[in-house]
């Protein structure tokens, strides 16, 4: 079992809060993709004999791809490795891409999730974010793509912008389970130094909301998610049952994947590489054969840090078990001694032989993981 993630680094337009590598898009893809094909070609031995069960083309905006050039890419990949018959295509999409003929095209090639961009329902919001489609194009879209046949539809929102009010945030969420969506991505606005945004915040122009509106913004999503049938999965992630995004939970499950473009990631169990961030180096290294990514060893206390890091941000948490067999009695007992206190505050249960987050703990993850987090011996 094994995924292949797509990274398309264009843009058509910056958003605020974006940090991804990404460049505005130009009309000519050709370069790009000549590059994508030969570095699929020089790691088509990266997952070995493992059978590709996802594919996921992320980015950036994978809808400035022809479906032409989709095809292209997908024929490629069929050719290279082992791709199961069923497999989860995800396809992340901009609103304002979306048409009739575009849809009909992307079911053509049987990819058959589809992941909308929208961020938010309200266009005070879209406008602040500086995103390039409005309510009226984001509902146009979803609407397409169901009529266009998609069941498996997942849909982006954003939450803890500037001026937002739980009121608004509970009507975003509203309109959004008004529609037949099986998933739903929220994440909370993150203020990242170098972007827009952190530049704004730098010079006061904009504030962080506060920890105790972020609670209860997380909260309302929550209840809201659940509500109408939604399984909390993960941290941000929320999905009718069978339609959990499988490609992304086999990353928190530490199944391995290969990361194709410009700045993408690749873990195979045991080492974890990266390409380089750019795209003119990235194209030049490809066809000149020389090294356009990074990589890095994962020792045992790495790898336990990452199953940590992973693993607790899910609704099937720390498996014991697995913790035992893999980090033996040292990391067994590490994680049970530490995990006393959480359970104690309530924040952490123990569950059969799993050890999950509450909902209350959920609201501090990243402070309860970087404490599991083993330290460095220097």
């Amino acid at each position: 079992m094994a995924g292949i993630y797509i990274h398309t680094p264009f843009c058509k337009k910056l958003c605020f809060y974006c940090d991804f590598y990404h460049i505005i898009s130009s009309d000519d893809n050709s370069a790009f993709v000549d590059a994508l094909l030969k570095e699929a070609l020089l790691r088509k031995n990266y997952l070995g004999t493992e059978t590709v069960t996802t594919i996921y083309f992320g980015g950036g905006t994978p809808s400035v791809f022809s479906i032409t050039e989709l095809d292209t890419i997908l024929n490629h990949i069929n050719k290279l490795f082992r791709v199961e018959g069923n497999c989860e295509i995800t396809i992340e999409l901009n609103p304002d891409d979306v048409n009739s003929d575009y849809l009909r095209g992307l079911k053509k090639l049987n990819i058959n999730r589809i992941s909308l961009g929208i961020q938010s329902w309200r266009d005070s919001d879209l406008k602040m974010l500086n995103r390039r489609h409005d309510s009226a194009q984001a509902t146009m879209a979803l609407r397409e793509t169901f009529k266009a046949g998609f069941e498996n539809v997942t849909i982006d929102l954003i939450y803890g912008i500037p001026g937002m009010s739980q009121k608004e945030w509970a009507s975003n969420l509203d309109f959004s389970f008004s529609f037949d969506i099986k998933h739903l991505s929220a994440y909370h606005l993150t203020i990242e130094p170098g972007t827009v945004f952190g530049k704004m915040l730098e010079k006061g122009l904009i504030a962080e909301i506060d920890e105790e509106e972020s609670n209860s913004l997380f909260n309302i999503l929550i209840e809201k998610a659940e509500s109408a049938g939604f399984i909390h999965y993960e941290i941000s992630n929320f999905g009718k049952p069978s339609y959990f995004s499988i490609h992304n939970s086999n990353y928190w499950k530490q199944i391995i994947y290969l990361g194709l473009g410009p700045s993408a990631h690749s873990f195979n169990g045991y080492s974890r590489q990266w390409n380089i961030c750019d795209l003119k180096g990235y194209i030049k290294s490809v066809n000149t054969g020389k090294s356009f990514f990074e990589s890095e060893k994962l020792d045992s206390k790495a790898r336990f840090n990452e199953y940590i890091m992973t693993s607790l941000r899910t609704m099937w948490g720390i498996d014991l078990e697995y913790i035992e067999r893999t980090f033996e009695k040292e990391g067994y007992d590490y994680v049970v001694n530490l995990a006393g206190k959480f359970r104690d505050y309530g924040l952490m249960k123990h569950d059969k032989n799993t050890l999950v987050l509450t909902n209350q703990g959920k609201m501090i993850s990243d402070n309860i993981i970087s404490e599991f987090m083993m330290p460095d011996d220097d």
